[in-house]
């Protein structure tokens, strides 16, 4: 028996295995609604590998996360330490506050966020 039809004015959907995952260096992401670079809303799916961390950096504008999986680890300042990071498990909500120093990603286990914003969002990274 087939399942009932959705009717695409009422419910747009993506199932997980036709998310357009974009391969990263040391994430991978996938845009589910807008885009950082543009105004307006922005959806993402951020995939931090295994042993891979962001060095110190800040956002333009405030960034909303929640931590579907996994472990992601996040530090603040302009001194990169990933033994001084603290670990937000699953279910952990995190807010990226703008111009603020911070840096994140996962030590021995992959970590998936769902990240909102409001962009355009610039990422600078911190003097070195």
């Amino acid at each position: 028996m087939r399942g009932a039809q959705i009717d695409p004015k009422a419910i747009t959907y993506t199932l997980p295995e036709n998310i357009p995952w974009q391969k990263g260096t040391t994430s991978d992401s996938a845009n589910l609604q807008g885009d950082p670079s543009k105004p307006g809303l922005y959806i993402q799916l951020i995939k931090w590998r295994p042993g891979n961390m962001s060095r110190p950096h800040s956002h333009s504008t405030a960034r909303y996360i929640t931590v579907l999986s996994g472990t992601w680890w996040v530090g603040t300042g302009s001194v990169y330490d990933p033994n001084r990071t603290v670990p937000m498990k699953a279910g952990s909500f995190v807010i990226d506050q703008p111009n603020e120093l911070h840096y994140d990603g996962a030590k021995d286990q992959e970590c998936v966020l769902y990240l909102v914003g409001i962009g355009p969002v610039v990422t600078t990274q911190a003097a070195r």
